[in-house]
C-alpha cells in the first residue's frame, strides 16, 4: 500500500508540473481592450477577426456612444483603446495627458442617412428629407446629441434642412446611434436617422435609406487613441497600426467610412 501511495504520489506531482506549465503559456495570451463608438458595431467584428488571423491577439469590444465613454476613461476605465465617433474627445483625454503620445489617429470619416423598415410605404428615394414630414411618421429615432456625435450630426443636418423645429416632438433618442437604429428596426419609430456603416450591415441593408449630403453637418471625423494606462500598450499601439493596413481600410470602406488616405 505504502509502494502504490508513493507512485500516486510521484503521477500526482508529474500532472502538477504538467499543468504549471501550461498555465503560463495561457497567462500569455494577450488582449486589447477596446471602448468602441456604436457605428463601430459590425466594422469592429470583422476588423478584430484579421487581427487576431494576423497576430493571434484577441480584441474585446465594448460599444456605446462616444461621450459616455469620454466620460468613463476621464475616471480611469480599464480600456487599452479608444475608438471615438468623434475626434474631439480623444483630443481632450490626449490634453489631459491620459494618452499615450503620439497614437492619436483618425481612421474614418462617418456618414448618416434617414433609414425606414423595409414595409413602409413611402417612397424615401425620392422624397428625401420630405419622407419624414409624412402623417405616417408618428417618431424618428436619432441617437443622443448629447454624448453621441451621430446625433449632433443629425440635429445638424435636420436643422440645416429647415426640419429641426417641425420634427423636434416626434425625436425618440438612442442612448448611441446603435439603440437609435433598434428603435427603428423594431418598430417603436418609423424613421430614424443612423449611422450609415449600421444602415448598410447585415441586420439592416433590406430597409429603405437615404443618404444624407455630407455638407448638411459638421463632418463626423473619427479617431482613435491608445490610454496612457493600458494594460497590455504594445499590443494597443499595434492594433492602431493594424486599422491603418489595407486590410483593415478595406473593411471599413465596406461598411460605408470614408479612409484616410493610406
Amino acid at each position: 500500500m505504502k509502494l502504490q501511495s508513493n507512485h500516486l504520489l510521484r503521477v500526482f506531482g508529474i500532472c502538477v508540473l504538467a499543468f504549471g506549465q501550461v498555465q503560463p503559456a495561457r497567462g500569455q495570451q494577450k488582449e486589447v481592450r477596446v471602448a468602441a463608438a456604436a457605428d463601430l458595431k459590425f466594422a469592429m467584428g470583422e476588423v478584430a477577426a484579421e487581427f487576431k488571423k494576423a497576430t493571434g491577439t484577441e480584441v474585446s469590444a465594448t460599444f456605446g456612444s462616444s461621450g459616455n465613454f469620454f466620460s468613463q476613461l476621464q475616471n480611469g476605465a480599464p480600456f487599452d483603446v479608444f475608438f471615438s465617433a468623434d475626434i474631439d474627445y480623444p483630443r481632450k483625454l490626449e490634453s489631459a495627458g491620459r494618452t499615450e503620445p503620439g497614437t492619436l489617429y483618425l481612421y474614418a470619416v462617418g456618414r448618416i442617412v434617414i433609414w425606414m423598415p423595409p414595409d413602409s410605404q413611402i417612397d424615401l428615394q425620392n422624397l428625401g428629407w420630405k419622407a419624414l414630414q409624412d402623417s405616417s411618421v408618428q417618431k424618428i429615432a436619432i441617437a443622443n446629441p448629447e454624448h453621441a456625435p451621430y446625433g449632433k450630426a443629425a440635429v445638424a443636418a435636420l436643422s440645416k434642412a429647415g426640419l429641426y423645429e417641425e420634427v423636434k416632438p416626434k425625436l425618440v433618442l438612442g442612448e448611441n446611434i446603435s439603440q437609435a437604429a433598434q428603435f427603428v428596426q423594431s418598430g417603436n419609430a418609423q424613421a430614424g436617422i443612423v449611422a450609415l456603416s449600421l444602415a448598410i450591415s447585415p441586420a439592416m441593408k433590406a430597409g429603405k435609406s437615404w443618404e444624407i449630403p455630407a455638407d448638411m453637418h459638421p463632418p463626423i471625423e473619427q479617431a482613435a487613441i491608445v490610454m496612457k494606462d493600458a494594460k497590455n500598450k504594445d499590443q494597443a499601439k499595434a492594433f492602431v497600426e493594424f486599422i491603418k493596413s489595407e486590410p483593415a481600410r478595406k473593411i471599413l470602406q465596406k461598411y460605408g467610412f470614408t479612409v484616410p488616405a493610406a
